[in-house]
């Protein structure tokens, strides 16, 4: 079953418009082999290669001979595996004519980020993809995205079992396979340590000391460790925003297991009644609509917010020199707080929307609105 994602599409071709090449990264599995190849397929001058395949590693072995001659959509899958391309295709598309685009897919690697950062600065434009959002599935079906996660492998699977395992399996071959392959030597167990912790804190705010503590470790290692599964697509951190107010604001970031799915088997949680009953289910909800949010959004410039005295806003987006403020409440008919009118006025928001479970969208105050999940893919309409 192939599920159409136009989102992505459409900032792959904008790229292409200013750029010879695009690198499309995001974990393993997130479905960017699948979506490069519908690209590849509209073009007939196309051209595919997989690095993890072993003709297509022979083929490149000679890159400038094999590349040179052809045209139209180049995709080189999991280039992360051979650096030395990066140079390669620098050269090429700085030859006139410039006939060939070139459509780079791996996961954010260090060898990934130093390739295109010193051999394609000014001549790649960048992608990231993750799972599957609200506004690409049936909005209707958003339990099913919450409890299973955006993996295509595992939002599709037939039954929640099956999904349970996919994802379990995933993540022991994320630690064991896919960390080492990047160049982190860090032993699988210990990493799986940390992300578990990330799990338990899902929601709250990072605390470096903490962490290190409770692993044995020093700050920085803990801070390290953050990075990697933040490269690699599995944690988010939320950046603070703070500003010259009158209060003492929190200046360290926001932790999020990035796909639901991935939180749940962090947890131990199998299936919906069980993540129903228990103590995360607010914040693996939080989690959850900030992901829809900013796959809506499409923004970098997203922060959350909160002052030491109690009040705080779960996510502040920034566009076009106004503020729009959301927050996202696990709650049947849910209403306006002082922390939502603290945050309103500190940071002259143009309008603040309280995400929840249910199916309508009404007006709570004159800025203030309820809005339902299911219209979470599509929030960019109302800014």
């Amino acid at each position: 079953m192939f599920i159409e994602r136009p989102n992505p599409v459409r900032r792959i071709r904008e790229e292409f418009s200013v750029h010879p090449c695009v690198a499309l990264t995001g974990p393993r599995q997130c479905g960017k082999s699948t979506l490069a190849g519908r690209i590849a397929a509209e073009d007939p001058a196309s051209t595919y290669f997989d690095l993890e395949a072993g003709v297509d590693r022979r083929r490149l072995a000679t890159p400038e001979q094999t590349l040179a001659p052809l045209e139209g959509l180049v995709v080189i899958d999991e280039i992360q595996r051979d650096p030395s391309l990066f140079e390669t295709i620098r050269v090429l598309v700085d030859r006139p004519p410039d006939s060939a685009r070139f459509l780079l897919l791996g996961s954010a690697s260090p060898r990934l980020v130093r390739g295109v950062s010193e051999s394609l600065a000014g001549r790649v434009g960048l992608v990231d993809l993750g799972g599957f959002q609200l506004g690409e599935v049936d909005a209707g079906d958003w339990r099913r995205l919450w409890t299973r996660g955006g993996f295509p492998r595992s939002y599709l699977a037939r039954g929640d079992r099956r999904s349970f395992l996919w994802r379990r399996s995933f993540a022991r071959t994320f630690l064991e396979r896919d960390i080492p392959q990047l160049g982190i030597t860090i032993p699988a167990d210990r990493l799986r340590r940390f992300w578990t912790m990330i799990a338990h804190y899902h929601g709250q705010k990072w605390n470096a000391a903490e962490f290190a503590r409770a692993l044995g470790t020093g700050e920085a290692t803990a801070r390290r460790y953050l990075d990697i599964l933040t490269g690699a697509f599995m944690v988010r951190a939320l950046p603070p925003w703070f500003e010259n107010l009158r209060k003492r604001q929190v200046k360290a970031p926001k932790v999020y297991v990035r796909d639901t799915g991935l939180l749940h088997v962090l947890l131990g949680l199998s299936r919906a009644e069980e993540l129903a009953g228990h103590h995360k289910v607010g914040a693996s909800f939080e989690g959850f609509a900030v992901e829809q949010l900013l796959g809506g959004l499409d923004t970098r410039d997203a922060y959350f917010w909160a002052t030491h005295g109690g009040a705080e806003l779960d996510l502040l987006v920034l566009r076009e020199g106004r503020r729009y403020g959301f927050e996202c409440k696990l709650a049947d008919a849910p209403g306006t707080t002082r922390s939502m009118r603290v945050a309103l006025k500190d940071l002259d928001l143009s309008h603040l929307w309280i995400v929840y479970p249910g199916e309508e969208a009404y007006p709570l105050d004159d800025r203030i609105s309820a809005l339902p999940i299911s219209q979470a893919g599509h929030v960019d309409r109302l800014l």
